[in-house]
């Protein structure tokens, strides 16, 4: 049994460290596509990046790895693969609830990560990226990796969701974790400085965290930037 989990978590590491490695890899691309020079002089920091984000995704892998192995031979968690257990409507419903659970327990665990002392032993590691690329998106202290990994796995004991459902929340929290720190914005100006804008966090409005430092704490939601005060508007990409 101990070999099976230690193989399931390796196993999941791998997946995520490919993940990384293809989303943070595409929109590096597509950056050097859109800005050729953005990332001019900055090979050492993102060297840096990528050797942290990879023991991030060995971190992250762990519980994951855990968590599915129980699924798969004991039947442990509330995924379920059968659309027909839960009204369809619940679906999408399932979606938001993990967003919003994900969204608040980031937000409260990045405010107190930037408290002086566990700022200076930890997340000081992923404001070194001065200006964070597409390679930031994971990289952290393990301290703080050890934080966002258990989220989705503690949800998944919580809330049931459709397996297919759950692949959606992790491609959105792939494609808006590195997309928030590749130095420009994707979505366009509509959509960033538009109604759907003022709740939704793009890159525009996570600059300005990495700009300040005492700000814009959420992932994918404004809601609890606007109700403690900390949201203070989108920011600027100081190098286009």
């Amino acid at each position: 049994m101990a070999v099976s989990i230690l193989l399931s978590a390796l196993a999941m590491s791998a997946i995520v460290a490919l993940r990384y490695v293809l989303a943070s890899g595409g929109f590096a691309l597509a950056t050097r596509l859109r800005h050729r020079n953005l990332y001019t002089g900055l090979d050492p920091q993102i060297r840096r990046e990528i050797g942290w984000s990879l023991l991030s995704a060995l971190i992250y892998g762990i519980p994951a790895g855990v968590v599915a192995w129980g699924w798969q031979q004991h039947g442990w968690t509330r995924i379920y693969t059968d659309i027909g257990d839960y009204p369809l409507w619940y679906v999408p419903v399932s979606i938001l609830a993990y967003l919003f659970a994900h969204d608040s327990w980031f937000y409260w665990t990045h405010r107190w990560m930037h408290r002086p002392a566990l700022f200076r032993a930890a997340h000081a590691v992923h404001h070194a990226s001065r200006p964070p690329t597409a390679w930031a998106a994971m990289s952290f202290h393990p301290w703080e990796a050890l934080t966002g990994a258990i989220v989705i796995p503690a949800l998944v004991f919580l809330i049931p969701v459709h397996v297919a459902a759950l692949g959606l929340v992790l491609t959105i929290m792939t494609v808006m974790g590195v997309s928030n720190h590749m130095g420009w914005e994707m979505f366009p100006r509509w959509l960033v400085r538009g109604p759907a804008g003022a709740w939704l966090i793009t890159a525009t409005h996570h600059q300005r965290h990495h700009d300040q430092y005492n700000c814009n704490y959420g992932l994918y939601f404004r809601f609890w930037d606007r109700l403690c005060g900390t949201d203070k508007g989108l920011g600027q990409f100081k190098r286009l």
